[in-house]
């Protein structure tokens, strides 16, 4: 005799990361240019450690108490104050503290809005590719996730969209689509970011059907750029005086330090964010506070931003290292991809007649060779088997990512033969 789940346990399967990860840990001869860590030797031990020491010599022990659901007090001001300022708003103007609630990382974020929008069989717009893991979940809660359809430039087709809206309307089937989501600067997977014009557009049409459809944007990279910021606000400033609710989703250790998994939402509708969290305090009581207030003192005291300008230096060199170990082969080839102005990942799009899925040849070649890498049907809505996949730098030093390139490179050339034998 065996349990019988509920509907949301049976529908539950390990997740690919999970299995991407346990594939890296069963074979420590692999170079992965799967999982999107970060470079472990930047992580800002000392920093950390310091304002530690600043807190023990304080003596002040109510970081190590429980902390409030919503998040610490003092975090969500410099959040509403930093996200303002991100978007050019004026204290008079920005964003207030009160609609900020820190989480378990930007996945929970995500997680607790997706559970208070969605019943199983409903809608999620999503672009083409797409963050794979906010796939999983949305599969794990019985949700269908649609992709939207893009231009050429890697933007949501607005026209194209507009139409689509306007077919689940005479279906009657609108209803259904509760969100769309948006991975807006330095995506995972593409390092694609949304234009202004695209933002506006999709809010003004989400505007038209008068708040019932939600936008979720994730703005994990936002501060991953190397050069620049990104010109483009954040749909939240799109969205000021329109009826078009929007959760805005982060996070501080992605920039920072990974393992102390604090992110954040933000949230224009404030029913929506009460009730985001309800659920919350029924998961966790809220985020670590050690944590929170760790990360009020790195950003109050500049260790934070000091730390993200020697990361985006590392990131762009890293990048670097890796596009050109692959490019003079890959290119002459018929490999495309663009270099990313942000963020830790490239993706490639392979010629005609090679494909790139777990089943592949490709991918039974790199595992041969020692190296692996994402399949792009992973971060497809539909998952359709195709050609395209998401190599990841954060982790590997410039040594270990020349030589998982030459490995790659030769699984390339191991299948190109084969294809000409057969």
């Amino acid at each position: 005799m065996s349990l019988k789940y509920s509907k949301l346990g049976a529908r539950q399967k390990e997740s690919d990361i999970a299995r991407l990860m346990t594939m890296a840990l069963q074979r420590p001869d692999l170079l992965s240019l799967a999982a999107g860590f970060t470079d472990t030797d930047s992580l800002p031990l000392d920093e950390v450690a310091a304002v530690v020491a600043k807190l023990a010599e304080e003596g002040d022990r109510s970081p190590l108490q429980y902390g409030t659901n919503q998040g610490d007090a003092d975090l969500r001001e410099i959040l509403a104050e930093r996200i303002s300022r991100q978007d050019g708003l004026s204290s008079k103007n920005g964003y207030r503290p009160d609609g900020f609630c820190v989480t378990n990382g930007s996945q929970q974020a995500l997680y607790l809005a997706v559970q208070t929008l969605c019943d199983p069989g409903d809608i999620v717009l999503v672009e083409e590719p797409t963050y794979f893991v906010f796939l999983e979940m949305l599969r794990g809660l019985g949700v269908t996730a649609v992709s939207m359809p893009m231009d050429c430039q890697g933007d949501v087709d607005t026209q194209a969209l507009e139409e689509l809206l306007q077919g689940y309307e005479e279906s009657g089937e609108i209803s259904r689509i509760k969100a769309v989501y948006l991975v807006s600067y330095f995506a995972n997977p593409s390092g694609h970011s949304v234009s202004r014009e695209t933002k506006q557009a999709v809010v003004d049409m989400l505007d038209r059907r008068e708040g019932r459809i939600a936008l979720l944007e994730d703005a994990a990279y936002r501060e991953l750029y190397y050069e620049t910021p990104y010109p483009a606000e954040s749909c939240l400033a799109a969205s000021a005086g329109r009826s078009a609710p929007v959760f805005y989703t982060a996070t501080l250790t992605k920039p920072f330090a990974s393992g102390l998994k604090v992110g954040y939402g933000y949230c224009s509708d404030m029913d929506w964010l009460g009730r985001m969290l309800a659920v919350k305090g029924q998961q966790d009581f809220g985020t670590t506070n050690f944590c929170q207030t760790l990360l009020a003192r790195a950003i109050g005291e500049g260790i934070f931003d000091r730390h993200l300008d020697k990361i985006r230096n590392s990131y762009q060199a890293k990048m670097n290292v890796l596009d050109e170990a692959l490019r003079f082969e890959l290119a002459a080839a018929g490999w495309i991809w663009e270099r990313p102005l942000g963020g830790l990942y490239l993706w490639l799009t392979a010629p005609e007649g090679v494909e790139t899925s777990f089943d592949s040849a490709l991918y039974a070649a790199c595992l041969e060779e020692g190296v692996m890498y994402v399949p792009g049907d992973l971060c497809s809505a539909e998952q359709k088997k195709g050609k395209t996949i998401r190599l990841s730098f954060g982790v590997l030093d410039h040594q270990s990512l020349r030589e998982a390139a030459r490995r790659f490179l030769a699984a390339t050339r191991a299948c190109s033969l084969k294809a000409i034998g057969s």
